[in-house]
Formats: structure tokens, C-alpha cells, sequence
């Protein structure tokens, strides 16, 4: 039976509400109660009806940005429609509501703005950022996610363009997750941008002046998540797309302060471990027994090889000898001791002391170690060499290469150019989107180590079961769960990852693994294992039409 509402909301109100709007498929009795005949034409229709009608208009048009901008336009009119239309065919829409096509729509996002979405909090405006965030409409947001729009994707400072960004993350925390629209919060702390295409630009929407750094930058990201927490102290709190320099500082700040995590960080090193554990399980190895090199020394690389030095611990691997395993290099090459006075924290951990004379770049680095994993945060277009994956390849049966950063014009290699020259032998998985490819007499679609295998089914746990940290163990619960849920594990010839139109299924098991690893942890009040279902299902929202009835006043 279809669940009914009853609210008192003017004709107007209603039309103009994304999550309540239905357009066409208002009854004729949901007319006549809210006044709506004069507002619509007379054709009622049914929600497939509007599918049908949206799909025909999206397959017409000529480009995936274009496709973007419809989408959004649905997004802001009709979110029910909207997330039946994802939900209709996950694999074809995700790309066109995330990477890659997000970042062409970050990098043009001023001229295409055209409806209020989430909240601008600009540094000119500080002061009054308590009061912007009391809005009544709010007063149910459970997750939030802030960018400040300095690094966005591969593309850089994008300033008051970055909202695109959190936009496109709480969409697949609904789409894949069923996190109803209306607990979710985009938010841009707009600090200015060093972007000068982005300040010379006359359409450009956001505050117009160089970016603030050091303390006044501090002191207002202290009075952001102070006035996160005075207003929704159980929220859950994600950090999306923030420079290098301040990703990790700021996480690590305020992840004891309230319910949080950095999802360039934590959850692309949670899909990348997981991939990464699959395909050592699937060939009986021990990922304490490989050599791991990561091209990219940022707070992404940095992320991924700090959880894959926590499940070497894991195999009984102890710590030193665990972290000789890795090989992390930069724009200036190899980190060694010699250059510990120009590296952070993070990267220190993976400095080597035992390099000196040879040439510490990618090339060299390949020719001297054998390396069984190559992974690939560079945001450098092609920097994979030929060279260096056939030398590669020629040292490990079945390499495992990853060239993760996106959008797709700045991974490090293609998959066709990689199966091609290890002789179709490597474990591939990308960051963004890339077509399919003949393998052993047939079509096989190409893995994409895509964020959205974790965080949203991660925020489905947190939510259901209140859980007040998120902890590391977390991330390897969730690593370890998407690692067991390979086609590798039942095919030698199978995928890393399950396929995308798998990935509500897949959430389901994340957010199974994070509560229950929570309550190991103690973030989280004691619950059985029998009501966690109940607990998770009590959460999740699914896109169909409520019938509406007019309330008394």
C-alpha cells in the first residue's frame, strides 16, 4: 500500500519542493486538495511514464555534459524521478552524475548554476554562519559533505565550481545507499580561489579574491566545524576534495571531535585495499610478500599505503618490515632519507633509507625492484610508460596496476595500452570509467577503484547504528568485506570488484561490516546482531511517489 502524507503546503510550496514535487504524477485528488489543476497540464502520468519520457530526452542528447546538466535539472525539480532514473541503470548514469563528467561540471559550474542546492559559506560572511545554518529545512540533516573547491579531481582550484563535488557525493550516497535526499547536506566553505581563469571569468558566482591561508584559514574551518557540531552533534561529517596541504592536517585535527573522515584519504585507500587484498587472495599470495611502488605521495597515496601497511600488521607482518615493502615517489622522485626535512608526516613513514646513487624516478625505480603492484595518484596523463609496464610484467606472472586518477584524461595509463603490453597478464582497476575490452574471446568490462564501493555504504552503518567516531578499523572492515565480495575469489578469470549495477547490494554489506566493526570499537551503543537489518532498513529511502492528503491547520 502506498504510504501517505498529509502536510498543509501551498500549491506553490509544493511545485517548488525537489523531494515532495511529483510533477505530472500528481492525482487528480492531490489536485483538486492542494490546488495544483491551474498549475499543471491535465495529462496525469505514472512514474514509469516519466522514466520512459526522461530516458528518451537523456539517449537524445549529444554529450555526457549535456546529459549532467538534464540530470541535475531533474535533480532539482523532482528527486524521486531523479534517483528512479539512477536506479534504472546504475552504470550508465553514474558517470554522468560523478567522474568523469563532475569535473567538466565543476569547471563550468558558474555558467550552468541555475537553482540553490546546498549552502555557500563564504569567509566574507563569517560571522553570520551560525544563523546560515539554522534554517528549520535543515533540521534533519544527517550527512554532510564540504569541500572548499581547491582540489578538485584532477583539475585543481576550481573555488566556487567545487560544489559540484559535494553535490555528486550525496547523490550516490542515495543512489547506492538509499540515504534519503532530504538527510543530506552539500556544503562549499568558499575561501576565495588562486584560479585566475576562475577570477577573470565575469560569470564566475563565488567570492571573487585570492585564497585565505594560515590562520584566518584555520580559524574559519575551527568555526565551520563548531558550528557542525552545536547544530547536528550526530551528523556525519565528510571532507571532499581539499589540497593536499590541508587534507590531512584537518582530519586529523578534528576526526576525535566529532563523527568524520576524509574520503580522498580513507575511502579510495578502503577500495584500493580492497581490490588490491582480492586479487592476493585470489592467487594465494600474502600482500606482505609484494613489493607495492605508488606514484603519488599526496594525501591520497599517502591514505592508500598506510592501509595497506595495516593489513600486512594484519597477516602477522611486523611494522618495519611492512613498510620496506613500499616504494612512494613524488614529482622529484623516490622519498628517501636524504629528503626528510621536505616531507610531511605521512610521507616520512615511507621515506627509505636505503637508497643512494641510483636515479630514484619511476623508470629506474621499475628495472632495479620487483614490483608486484603499481598504483597511480600522479594525476600525470600517461606517465605509465610502455617501458615501464613490459618491464613490469616480465618480473610478475599477473602485475597489478592501478591508474587511479581521474577524470580520465589524467589516468596514468589506459587499460587497453596496459592489457596490450603485459600480453593481457595484469589486474587493472582505474579511477574513472573506461569501456570494456576483448579478453580471451570475449567482452570484459574494466574495474573502476571507484570511491562509491565504500563511502556510501559506510555512511548507511554509521547512520543506523549512531556510531559517534569512524575509526581506521572501519575502512579495513570495509576493505576486507569489499575483498570478499570479489568474482575473482569463484573466477580466475573474473573481475577485482562486483559490477556497478551491483553496488546497492554492495553498500548493504558495507554498511553490515561498518556497524558491526563500530560496535567493535566502541563508537557505538551495544546492539545485537539480529536488529542490525532492521537497523539498517529503517534508513534506507527508495524512490517511489508518496500519495499526499491535505492536513487539517
Amino acid at each position: 500500500m502506498t504510504e501517505n502524507l498529509a502536510f498543509h503546503l501551498s500549491a506553490k510550496s509544493l511545485l517548488e519542493n525537489p523531494v515532495l514535487n511529483k510533477g505530472l504524477a500528481f492525482s487528480k485528488a492531490e489536485r483538486d486538495a492542494f490546488g495544483l489543476h491551474a498549475h499543471l497540464p491535465p495529462a496525469v502520468r505514472t512514474l514509469d511514464e516519466q522514466l520512459k519520457t526522461a530516458r528518451m530526452l537523456l539517449d537524445d542528447m549529444e554529450s555526457s555534459f549535456a546529459r549532467h546538466i538534464y540530470l541535475r535539472s531533474i535533480q532539482d525539480s523532482n528527486e524521486t524521478l531523479f534517483y528512479a532514473l539512477i536506479a534504472s541503470d546504475l552504470e550508465t548514469m553514474l558517470p554522468l552524475i560523478y567522474t568523469p563528467t563532475v569535473g567538466e561540471a565543476c569547471q563550468k559550474f558558474s555558467s550552468i548554476w541555475q537553482r540553490p542546492r546546498g549552502l555557500f559559506l563564504s569567509y566574507e560572511d563569517r560571522e553570520n554562519m551560525e544563523a546560515r545554518l539554522a534554517d528549520p529545512a535543515l533540521d534533519d540533516v544527517r550527512v554532510i559533505v564540504v569541500s572548499d573547491g581547491e582540489r578538485i579531481l584532477g583539475l585543481g582550484d576550481q573555488g566556487a565550481g567545487g560544489m559540484g563535488i559535494p553535490i555528486g557525493k550525496l547523490s550516490l550516497y542515495t543512489a547506492c545507499a538509499g540515504i534519503a535526499p532530504q538527510h543530506t547536506l552539500p556544503i562549499l566553505l568558499d575561501t576565495g580561489t588562486d584560479n585566475e581563469a576562475r577570477l577573470a571569468d565575469p560569470s564566475y558566482i563565488g567570492s571573487r579574491h585570492k585564497r585565505v591561508r594560515g590562520a584566518e584559514y584555520d580559524a574559519f574551518i575551527a568555526q565551520f566545524v563548531e558550528c557542525v557540531i552545536k547544530r547536528w552533534p550526530h551528523v556525519l561529517l565528510q571532507w571532499e576534495d581539499f589540497a593536499g596541504v590541508n587534507a590531512a592536517r584537518l582530519l586529523a585535527q578534528y576526526r576525535d571531535q566529532l563523527c568524520t573522515f576524509n574520503d580522498d584519504i580513507q575511502g579510495t585507500a578502503s577500495v584500493a585495499a580492497g581490490a588490491i587484498l582480492a586479487a592476493n587472495q585470489a592467487s594465494g599470495r600474502k600482500l606482505s610478500d609484494q613489493k607495492i611502488v605508488m606514484l603519488g605521495a599526496g594525501s591520497a597515496g599517502v591514505g592508500i599505503a598506510r592501509l595497506l601497511l595495516a593489513a600486512m600488521e594484519d597477516e602477522g607482518t611486523p611494522h618495519e618490515e611492512a613498510r620496506q615493502r613500499f616504494y612512494m615517489l613524488d614529482k622529484d622522485g623516490l622519498l628517501t632519507a636524504q629528503r626528510l626535512e621536505t616531507l610531511d608526516e605521512g610521507q616520512k613513514l615511507f621515506a627509505r633509507g636505503d637508497w643512494s646513487g641510483a636515479k630514484g624516478d619511476l623508470a629506474t625505480l621499475i628495472d632495479k625492484i620487483d614490483a608486484a603492484i603499481l598504483i597511480g595518484v600522479s594525476g600525470v596523463a600517461g606517465v605509465f610508460s610502455e617501458e615501464i609496464i613490459r618491464n613490469m610484467a616480465r618480473k610478475t606472472e599477473r602485475p597489478i596496476i592501478f591508474p587511479l586518477s581521474n577524470p580520465t584524461s589524467h589516468a596514468e595509463a589506459t587499460p587497453e595500452d596496459i592489457m596490450r603490453w603485459t600480453d593481457g597478464k595484469a589486474l587493472v582497476s582505474t579511477g574513472s570509467p573506461f569501456p570494456p575490452l576483448p579478453h580471451k574471446g570475449k567482452t570484459r568490462r574494466v574495474d573502476q577503484t571507484n570511491n562509491s564501493y565504500i563511502f556510501p555504504g559506510m555512511g548507511l552503518g554509521i547512520i543506523a547504528c549512531r556510531a559517534t567516531r569512524v575509526t581506521e578499523a572501519m575502512f579495513m572492515a570495509a576493505a576486507k568485506k569489499l575483498a570478499a565480495l570479489s568474482p575473482l575469489r569463484h573466477d580466475p578469470d573474473g573481475n577485482l570488484l562486483p559490477p556497478v549495477t551491483q553496488l546497492k547490494d554492495v553498500a548493504r554489506d558495507i554498511a553490515i561490516a561498518t556497524a558491526l566493526q563500530a560496535r567493535a570499537d566502541g563508537v557505538c551503543a551495544a546492539f545485537t546482531d539480529d536488529a542490525l537489518d532492521g537497523m539498517i532498513n529503517q534508513h534506507i529511502w527508495f524512490p517511489q511517489y508518496k500519495s499526499y492528503s491535505k492536513a487539517r491547520v
